[in-house]
């Protein structure tokens, strides 16, 4: 099957050639898909989109009348394709269910960690000759509460290695997952958990009812001096509460590796550029923040799999086979 590769880089197209070994005819494109790009599609049956195309109205008519069939995107979250729109114009989306929740995981505990200890900060120092620790105390995390909002597959890994630190992990889901009971998590209310929590680390879908869910009213109830980490989707949190409360210092610090606005902004070399996002530049003022260009998924293990499983959607698809990885609008 014929298929497009947006936004791709040259460990996309590592990864994707050796998953796929010739089967189908992969055509790789920088580009990110946009309302002023979308004709790159033109002729090309499927499109292998990331996270930073823009799959919207406009876009997807564009595609469905330049012959697009399918929409094989490289990521778990859907939150930038207007599914019911594709569904009236005829395009299957299928998704990477999951890749590797130990990649994500793991990277929320760095983040804790450095901006606990200041690493961060450090590591600039000493380059630069001071070796002072003034300003660097940090506490540790053994017998501290840490919040996890969001238990599932990626709050499940993250709870698995904070029980092995020793912390005091709280949880909060829709659902209560049984694992996650099993190792001691506590489940309670989302303000509770706000409230007691030394640290707090975001693990949900953004979906219309997880939009903006930490907000000023939200940010108002955690614990003072506590930290916030983010590496799912930046529209959980409301950017500009987050700054009022970090001028405040009412929070410890926050760890993001997503940002509301980020789609303009990712994957992209930025250096020699003017970036006229005023919020996001405010953000790396403060000494207490780190801002990472989500990569919280990008370990080798988690790009095997992404390939892997958007090569056997590619394969499902051009021989009339479900795979359970289709999107569907509830």
């Amino acid at each position: 099957m014929r298929c497009l590769v947006t936004s791709s880089r040259h460990y996309d197209r590592e990864f994707l050639d050796a998953a796929n070994a010739g089967r189908h005819d992969l055509v790789f494109e920088e580009a990110s898909l946009s309302a002023r790009t979308a004709l790159i599609a033109q002729g090309f049956p499927a499109v292998c989109p990331f996270v930073d195309d823009q799959l919207d109205d406009e876009v997807l008519h564009t595609l469905a009348r330049e012959g697009t069939k399918l929409l094989v995107l490289r990521s778990t979250g859907y939150n930038h394709v207007q599914i019911p729109t594709a569904e009236q114009l005829g395009i299957t989306v299928m998704r990477v269910r999951d890749y590797s929740p130990h990649a994500v995981a793991e990277f929320a505990l760095s983040l804790m960690l450095c901006l606990n200890r200041h690493v961060h900060r450090a590591y600039n120092r000493v380059r630069h000759g001071n070796l002072l620790l003034d300003g660097l105390l940090g506490f540790d995390m053994y017998g501290k509460s840490v919040g996890i909002v969001g238990t599932g597959k990626i709050g499940t890994a993250l709870a698995r290695i904070l029980h092995g630190m020793g912390c005091s992990v709280l949880g909060c889901d829709v659902l209560r997952n049984p694992e996650c009971e099993a190792l001691g998590v506590r489940y309670t209310s989302l303000d509770d958990l706000l409230s007691q929590s030394q640290i707090i680390s975001l693990h949900l879908p953004l979906l219309p009812e997880t939009h903006h869910i930490i907000n000023a009213e939200r940010l108002a109830k955690i614990s003072p001096g506590a930290l916030l980490i983010n590496t799912s989707r930046g529209g959980l949190v409301d950017t500009p509460a987050l700054i009022a409360a970090l001028k405040t210092r009412h929070l410890g610090g926050v760890g993001l590796d997503v940002y509301e606005e980020e789609a303009d902004l990712y994957f992209r070399d930025h250096s020699d550029d003017i970036i006229y996002d005023d919020t996001f530049e405010r953000l790396l003022t403060f000494p207490n923040v780190i801002v990472t260009g989500h990569q919280a998924f990008f370990t080798r293990e988690a790009l095997q799999t992404i390939a892997a499983t958007t090569i056997r959607n590619l394969t499902d698809y051009s021989e009339g086979r479900s795979s359970g990885n289709e999107v569907r609008s509830k």
